[in-house]
């Protein structure tokens, strides 16, 4: 029995088999890293120092070597806080938080994007004023020779390339709150 002694009111610590339960999970989430493509890795907050014990293990190609790569990993891992671990599995995890950030993203890309083509410049006007470091001239271009490519029904080349304006630009604009609210009131 773990927990607090009744008696003596001294704290006992989890057991072995706790213990080693978590040493396990850890070592699972090693392995999951070391899986990872570096772009996918690059997205989470991994700490710096673990980053070259990643890249070793995923360098090792012989299995004895590269799972004791990964315990070696799952050492330096366990020593962080639980917290740096949370986060990490919350990355991790397609309904976590940086998940739904990261579609909700996408979504106001696809909002803005169609608002765009339909609108034009009103709603380029609109964008602009949220986003004054925007390119005008891009966007409008941009704009301009989607709606072209759907005339013609040619490959949506300049749609696309749109949308990864408009995502980088949401993305790293200060008026990201503006946008979540918008998106409210427009879907609720």
């Amino acid at each position: 029995m773990r927990g607090t002694d009744e008696e003596s009111g001294e704290y006992l610590g989890p057991s072995r088999s706790q213990q080693r339960r978590e040493a396990l999970d850890v070592l699972a989430l090693a392995g999951t890293l070391a899986d990872l493509a570096p772009g996918q890795l690059a997205k989470l907050p991994v700490p710096e120092h673990l980053l070259p014990h990643i890249a070793e293990a995923r360098r090792i190609t012989s299995h004895i070597a590269k799972k004791r790569q990964l315990a070696f990993l799952a050492k330096h891992m366990r020593r962080e806080d639980d917290d740096v671990l949370d986060a990490i599995r919350d990355g991790l995890d397609a309904g976590g938080e940086a998940a739904r950030q990261e579609t909700a993203l996408l979504h106001r890309a696809e909002r803005w994007r169609e608002r765009l083509l339909d609108e034009g410049d009103a709603a380029l006007a609109e964008l602009l004023a949220d986003h004054p470091q925007a390119d005008r001239q891009q966007l409008r271009q941009l704009a301009r020779n989607a709606l072209e490519e759907r005339k013609r029904n040619k490959p949506p080349r300049a749609y696309r390339e749109l949308f990864r304006e408009i995502r980088d630009l949401l993305g790293t604009g200060d008026a990201g709150d503006a946008d979540i609210a918008q998106a409210d009131d427009i879907d609720g």
